[in-house]
């Protein structure tokens, strides 16, 4: 009889032991957040409108209606007056720039951050077992990941990755691929290096599309420290919930609408095309409709199905009646008539928005109908620290923290955009209440943020150009 028992006692346990395994091995495999740093660089490279201007007007191939097109976007470009350069603008030679101009000015960065980051954390070097860097506009040999290893000391089985040309999205891939690495490897330390080198990168020609990024992107970066130790959950500030990636780079529109290349004359610069907010928008939609469900209550996906369903079915009725739709049209509002928009608010506490351009966070805005509050942490990082490539998203980060706004258990949701044409998103959640750290980059600044106004003072001071005869204008001399 005994016997017979431990027979069936014995599949029982190794079925109990099994369940168990998985469930250990599950806890193992998720990617938390356990600290990060954004990169501030010194107040001697801030660019207040008077230093804008005088680098506008040592730019040889300029006319005026480049100059008049500057104003605008400068302007209309929600940037304002505290955010920073690199070093080689500063010494006037951002016509020719060198390798060790890129080298200086990532080193700088990583030595600053990545070295706060650890020391703050009490994490040596030679516990790191990942490290993955993204800069997307300079590749080096050695690479940057070679050069912070070599700095740090780092040991020799470290999984590095270096990414190059992934654009403004590159820190979520960069994520995604620490996500990757640690389904199969447990107990592990990841850093994430995030940035953009702008030092050899300035295009001193004369096509609009490509003066376009001499205004909008600055210097920053960011490095993160993720883990999946268990030992470490209670200390760590944001687990992983899901990640999206989008890609439309098989579509030729989406391709060439972000494009490092060479103008007539073959100075080298960055493409914007315009049809760049339209490839924006078509991977930002696919985007959504694969993380929506994922992020979602079933009770806002069923609602909207119903709404977008009778909304499409009156739609179609009204557009067949012909005239009489014109005549309807008068006396319905634009509300009724208006398509229907899922409310990510039911499933997302606060919104992380890339700081691409003030178009890019209106455009966003309109789309998931998000309110000012919503929007604030994106438009007070852009006016404070311009567009910082695929760092910017952790300023954003930060803002939200500095404000006190992250509480235990609230739902961050990240969207960035990329060359490619890329959109990726994930969403993180707060494992415990932050109230901004004794380092976070927004500490000297928080308490002017919002400011009254976002006016940019670059009209008061150019505004004359707009009065300016083509015939007669000569370019301001310094």
């Amino acid at each position: 009889m005994e016997f017979v028992v431990l027979l069936y006692t014995i599949p029982v346990f190794y079925f109990i032991f099994m369940i168990w395994k998985r469930y250990e091995r599950s806890g193992d495999q998720e990617c938390y957040i356990l600290d990060y740093q954004c990169y501030k660089p010194s107040d001697d490279r801030k660019l207040n409108t008077e230093f804008c201007g005088d680098v506008i007007r040592r730019t040889k191939n300029l006319g005026l209606m480049e100059y008049k097109f500057l104003l605008k976007a400068i302007v209309s470009a929600g940037i304002g007056e505290q955010t920073y350069a690199p070093r080689i603008m500063f010494a006037g030679r951002e016509d020719s720039p060198t390798i060790e101009d890129g080298i200086s000015e990532m080193e700088e960065f990583f030595t600053d951050s990545v070295g706060r980051l650890l020391r703050r954390t009490g994490i040596s070097p030679s516990q790191i077992d990942v490290l993955v860097v993204n800069v997307s506009m300079l590749s080096t040999v050695p690479s940057l990941s070679s050069r912070i290893i070599n700095h740090y000391k780092m040991r020799e089985d470290i999984k590095v990755y270096n990414l190059t040309g992934m654009g403004c999205s590159a820190s979520l891939i960069s994520v995604d691929i620490v996500r990757n690495v640690f389904k199969s490897c447990q107990n592990k330390l990841a850093v994430v290096v995030t940035s953009e080198s702008l030092s050899p990168n300035w295009y001193s020609g004369n096509d609009r599309s490509m003066i376009l990024s001499n205004c909008l992107f600055r210097s920053g970066g960011c490095a993160i420290l993720l883990t999946n130790k268990r030992s470490l959950q209670h200390k760590t500030m944001f687990r992983l919930k899901c990640l999206v990636r989008t890609h439309h780079g098989a579509r030729d529109e989406s391709y060439g609408c972000c494009l490092q290349t060479e103008d007539d004359q073959g100075r080298l610069g960055f493409h914007l095309a315009k049809n760049l907010p339209k490839a924006a928008t078509r991977a930002f939609v696919d985007n959504l409709r694969i993380i929506a469900p994922k992020i979602l209550p079933i009770r806002e996906l069923l609602r909207f199905m119903a709404v977008w369903i009778y909304w499409k079915t009156t739609t179609v009725k009204t557009s067949k009646k012909g005239v009489s739709a014109v005549t309807m049209a008068s006396t319905v509002t634009s509300q009724a008539v208006k398509a229907p928009v899922i409310d990510f608010r039911t499933g997302v506490d606060h919104f992380c928005i890339h700081t691409g351009g003030k178009a890019v966070i209106d455009g966003i805005g309109v789309n998931l109908d998000l309110s000012p509050y919503d929007l604030e942490p994106a438009r007070m990082t852009l006016h404070r620290f311009g567009n910082t490539s695929a760092s910017s998203l952790w300023y954003v980060l930060a803002y939200m923290e500095a404000k006190k706004r992250l509480k235990k258990g609230d739902r961050v949701f990240m969207i960035s955009f990329g060359a490619g044409f890329k959109c990726n998103s994930c969403l993180w959640e707060v494992v415990r209440d932050l109230n901004g750290g004794e380092e976070n980059v927004w500490n000297d600044d928080i308490d002017e943020y919002p400011p009254e106004t976002l006016t940019n003072p670059f009209m008061e001071k150019y505004g004359w150009i707009q009065d300016e005869d083509p015939s007669t204008f000569k370019i301001p001399t310094m």
